[in-house]
């Protein structure tokens, strides 16, 4: 698997756009108006929104971070994908891009291009979009949760990955560069 921005799709290779964050950051709506761009250009793509291939409770034997079954689950709605001829999936959710190997396993392995793009926002601006969003008892927990995520993100962000910042931005533009940065 390589980590890559911008190259040419190869015949046998599938490409991979991860898009990672904090909560209120904007990747799901960031991913959606990506997959907008691509529609309109007619780039075939497909987008899986990550976090609903872990929604189990309990937890699996064995699997307390819930990683095998999101593995399992992205390999058979890939497999479903990759039948269909697609060669590119775009893929949100918060760690999107510390999982990359295990994505790109899920995918069939050693002929995945990736990219990795981290969006960022100042606290101010999480604080604000979480606030419009969680509107119950979870907000501090969310705040927190999402505060403490883009610190370890920054941290640990691997090799390659590009800082998008969506503080101020309008969505459009910030999923533009993204459409840029992975050369789609």
């Amino acid at each position: 698997m390589t980590h890559t921005a911008g190259m040419d799709q190869e015949a046998g290779a599938y490409d991979l756009l991860l898009i990672g964050g904090g909560s209120g950051v904007g990747k799901s709506t960031v991913g959606r108006e990506v997959s907008a761009l691509l529609r309109a250009a007619g780039t075939a793509h497909c987008l899986i929104e990550g976090d609903g291939m872990d929604q189990i409770h309990p937890a699996p034997e064995g699997d307390p971070h819930r990683t095998g079954i999101t593995e399992r689950n992205i390999a058979a709605v890939w497999a479903n994908y990759a039948a269909l001829g697609q060669r590119r999936l775009l893929y949100t959710n918060t760690v999107s891009i510390l999982e990359a190997p295990m994505i790109g396993r899920a995918m069939g392995g050693d002929e995945v291009r990736v990219t990795c793009v981290l969006l960022t926002a100042d606290e101010a601006t999480v604080r604000q979009r979480l606030a419009v969003r969680e509107t119950g008892s979870q907000l501090g927990i969310h705040i927190e949760r999402s505060l403490r995520m883009a610190r370890r993100l920054a941290e640990e962000a691997p090799v390659g990955t590009v800082r998008v910042p969506t503080d101020g931005r309008a969505v459009r533009d910030i999923a533009a560069q993204v459409v840029r940065l992975a050369g789609w």
